[in-house]
């Protein structure tokens, strides 16, 4: 039987996170307008600086540092930004952000998968209308981007 489309571009998205270089979990991400892969973008370390799986450590996991906390000690760039730093606005705008994390110790999909807060801020900005984000091999959940927007988690009363 022939795969759907949605699933092909999130299986592409699937093979390009092998590329990911982080310890804890690793992300692929698929940019789409019209049916064309605009670009792609996985998790590692800026170009020219050494990855967490080749230094074999990760500041985070030595400092105990939960999930989606202190990305600024992290080493990596973000799949969806690495995306989107190869793409021309241009070519962004009203397209499709294809999304597919798996954690490195399990190989199991991360649960309820996002992108992180920063994250969102560069999809917002870059125009992108919807994130597709892998639950399981066949089952996905659709992100209007809108809503990124109207829910805004940044917005609340400093502690």
């Amino acid at each position: 039987m022939r795969r759907d489309k949605t699933n092909y571009y999130l299986d592409i998205a699937e093979t390009i996170l092998e590329r990911g270089t982080c310890l804890r979990r690793n992300y692929g991400a698929v940019i789409v307008k019209n049916d064309e892969i605009i670009s792609t973008g996985f998790t590692g370390a800026p170009r020219g600086r050494k990855n967490c799986c080749d230094l074999k450590k990760c500041m985070r996991e030595e400092l105990k540092i939960p999930s989606g906390q202190r990305y600024e000690l992290c080493r990596s760039v973000h799949a969806e930004q690495n995306a989107i730093i190869s793409a021309s606005r241009k070519d962004l705008i009203d397209s499709d952000l294809y999304l597919v994390g798996r954690e490195v110790k399990s190989n199991d999909y991360v649960k309820n998968a996002s992108p992180c807060e920063l994250c969102k801020r560069f999809i917002i900005n870059a125009g992108i209308k919807r994130v597709i984000i892998r639950d399981d091999k066949d089952n996905y959940r659709i992100v209007n981007v809108n809503e990124y927007v109207t829910n805004d988690d940044t917005v609340g009363e400093l502690v």
